[in-house]
């Protein structure tokens, strides 16, 4: 299986696609009704739409899918982790956004094959964009294809990125590399989704995506949507791309060299730059 055939992923892509649809509905549902709380760090949230769009997707994915393992951000594994098949679900990217009504949040499914990211699916119920894309089938919005940005240069480009919940904790926050960059490109936005971020590059709406502190239900789609669009997905550094890392450099390509030279010149900011949290 770690050579998939090109039926078995486009019946995968068919079925998360079912699962990201469900579990969008259920969050379109509760919109605007439900309240959040913390799950232990500070600014982790979670809500009864989390859980239930999750129940929704698992109810699909297990129904075709019996045997494959499920890594899914509010219930954890299911099955064995070892498996080669791996579906990395989160059934509300963007909870904090969804708790205060921010309307920028998705439905962020991903299937890993041997480790890989092979199948996306990512549902924004908001504005009904659904993109979808597997290894050598590649990638679309609402059907149509899609491919990232021609963008040139760094100092041309729009980029995006997010800070861990443990920001508060570590000198790694990504605040020093915002700050940075921000005055490198066109702008530096933080949409508070990663899988929309990613979605962005792939689609051209963005050039280039940097952020550390990530799981594997965050990414497990996106990447696949990026590569499949044309764009490149590495480690910081340009080594090849490690989901257990949970730190990704996705750009449309022709800025990645340049952004990837700038990230790792960039220094912490000293601690007394930063209130302390009470």
């Amino acid at each position: 299986m770690s050579d998939p055939s090109t039926q078995f992923l486009q019946r995968a892509l068919e079925i998360a696609t079912e699962a990201a649809l469900a579990g969008g509905a259920i969050l379109q549902t509760y919109a605007g009704k439900v309240e959040a709380r913390e799950k232990g760090r500070p600014g982790d949230l979670v809500t009864v739409a989390d859980r239930a769009a999750e129940a929704a997707i698992l109810q699909v994915i297990q129904r075709h899918f019996p045997d494959h393992a499920i890594l899914a951000e509010e219930s954890g594994s299911q099955g064995t982790r070892s498996s080669e098949l791996l579906w990395a679900i989160d059934p509300l990217d963007g909870t904090t956004n969804y708790a205060h009504q921010y309307p920028f949040y998705a439905c962020s499914i991903g299937l890993l094959i041997a480790g890989v990211p092979q199948v996306g699916v990512i549902f924004d119920p908001n504005r009904g964009d659904l993109f979808r894309a597997a290894t050598g089938l590649g990638a679309t919005c609402n059907r149509q294809p899609i491919q990232v940005s021609p963008t040139p240069t760094l100092r041309q480009s729009l980029l995006v990125t997010g800070f861990a919940y443990d920001r508060w904790e570590t000198p790694d926050n990504n605040y020093a590399e915002f700050c940075a960059l921000t005055h490198l490109t066109q702008g530096v936005r933080r949409g508070g989704a990663a899988s929309i971020d990613l979605a962005y590059v792939a689609c051209g709406k963005l050039d280039g995506y940097w952020e550390r502190g990530l799981s594997p239900w965050d990414l497990a789609a996106g990447v696949v949507i990026v590569t499949e669009a044309g764009g490149t997905v590495t480690a910081y550094d340009q080594s090849p791309f490690a989901i257990e890392t949970g730190r990704i450099l996705a750009t449309n390509g022709a800025i990645h060299a340049e952004l990837s030279q700038e990230l790792l010149k960039i220094q912490p900011l000293p601690p007394d730059c930063l209130p302390r949290s009470s």
